[in-house]
């Protein structure tokens, strides 16, 4: 980062996963190894090569009302819930406040701070979008006809409905956007919102990812790819990052929000600041659709163009929340490509987990969710441990945090997130600590 560049921070996160329905109880269990795989219990479920996933730990429809959810998509409110928590925990005034007042009058709502929506924005990615929507509707329509079909399914399926749902809600007027890059969407969510608040668009920035398609389709045509664990009998243990014995990824589903702000604005209205999103790498494959660069070439200019947006040095990244799906190549190749864009030493000395142990892979929602983990685990100074890691692959020569959460030592620290999708897609973000 330039001497002249905005510094931006984080101000509020907020989740809802597999793990818990809002942040600290995710966060909690998390760090106490606690998996959110379970088996699925729908009806010819015994037909699929791959019978379970990483479902929610809270449904929407426990904390949403049901006439509110007729017009949502699954991951569009539960990207309004994970919203909702890192808009309160930023300390700002709720939504329904903002709306009764002009911007210009609201310095005093009841309930927090406010912000002038016109410098307000939102990233809010999802890699597949309203799936269930999709599918759903085309049965009714099949079974029922045309007429039958909700007049809010097109909303309800698009990818950015999301992002529309969540800029409606908070009065985001500096821009509102979408980015799908599969499982790299809402790592680029991140680093697309910290563009933002450089460039001067916006003070503060919704951003995060979202995904629910946990569906028999989606089952079935991963289980065709042979990319899924199909550890059926045991789900809880099937994602297994760096284990010999790991045959595939755990889909999940979930989101997680972070709200960005530029320093000075935080600074100015006395904000909560969790950790600095210091910058963000970008880098494509052009290699195949679906398969990684073998010579992890991409991944590891990612890496090193976030540290360079960020202005650090490889030796200054003491942390790395791995990509690191459980699936036999992947895992490996990224540790090469971490060696690669740091450099064997600089490497050497990052200690590595892979969440998705515990969380199951949340495709489009993974970047922000991990992105929110590791803003926590510099902040908290405690990073989660990778679960089911009992036989360490031959091939995995790195720090890979096993058994216990690992403490991080006081003082200036920086991480990198990890995030690559279909289509050759590599994202990498840069977070340091906030002293």
């Amino acid at each position: 980062m330039s001497q002249s560049q905005t510094r931006v921070v984080v101000t509020g996160l907020g989740a809802t996963t597999p793990l818990g329905g809002d942040l600290p109880s995710t966060w909690s269990a998390l760090l106490a190894g606690e998996s959110g795989v379970r088996k699925l219990d729908w009806e010819g479920v015994e037909d699929l090569p791959v019978r379970f996933a990483g479902t929610l730990k809270v449904d929407p429809a426990e904390v949403m009302p049901k006439q509110t959810l007729r017009r949502l998509d699954r991951n569009q409110a539960i990207a309004l819930i994970a919203a909702r928590e890192a808009w309160t925990d930023a300390g700002f005034a709720p939504p329904a406040s903002r709306k009764a007042k002009k911007p210009e009058e609201q310095s005093g709502v009841e309930g927090g701070f406010t912000v002038d929506g016109e410098r307000l924005g939102v990233v809010f990615s999802s890699g597949i979008g309203g799936l269930h929507t999709a599918l759903n509707s085309y049965d009714v329509y099949r079974e029922k006809g045309w007429s039958r079909v909700s007049p809010f399914t097109v909303p309800m399926l698009m990818p950015n409905g999301a992002s529309g749902h969540v800029g409606i809600e908070f009065g985001a007027m500096a821009g509102s956007h979408a980015l799908v890059s599969a499982c790299a969407s809402s790592g680029e969510a991140v680093g697309y919102a910290i563009d933002m608040i450089r460039a001067g668009r916006a003070d503060v920035v919704i951003c995060g990812g979202t995904e629910s398609c946990i569906h028999p389709l989606q089952m079935a045509s991963f289980g065709a790819m042979r990319a899924m664990s199909t550890r059926n009998e045991e789900p809880e243990r099937a994602s297994r990052p760096y284990d010999k014995n790991r045959d595939g990824f755990v889909l999940g589903e979930g989101a997680a929000v972070m709200i960005l702000e530029s320093e000075e604005h935080a600074r100015a209205r006395g904000a909560q600041i969790n950790g600095i999103a210091a910058g963000c790498g970008y880098s494509g494959d052009a290699y195949d659709i679906v398969l990684p660069d073998p010579s992890g070439s991409g991944q590891a200019k990612a890496m090193q163009r976030a540290l360079k947006d960020a202005g650090l040095e490889a030796a200054d990244i003491i942390h790395i929340n791995a990509h690191a799906t459980s699936t036999p190549a992947g895992d490996v190749a990224e540790l090469a490509s971490i060696k690669a864009g740091l450099g064997e030493e600089a490497a050497a000395q990052a200690a590595i987990t892979a969440t998705k142990s515990m969380t199951g892979h949340l495709l489009g929602g993974a970047g922000a969710l991990e992105s929110v983990f590791t803003v926590l685990a510099l902040k908290e100074g405690l990073i989660p441990f990778v679960a089911n890691l009992e036989d360490v692959d031959d091939e995995v020569d790195l720090d890979i945090v096993r058994d216990e959460p690992r403490k991080v030592p006081d003082g200036p620290a920086a991480a990198l997130n990890n995030s690559f999708g279909f289509g050759g897609h590599n994202v990498s973000v840069a977070f340091q600590r906030a002293l």
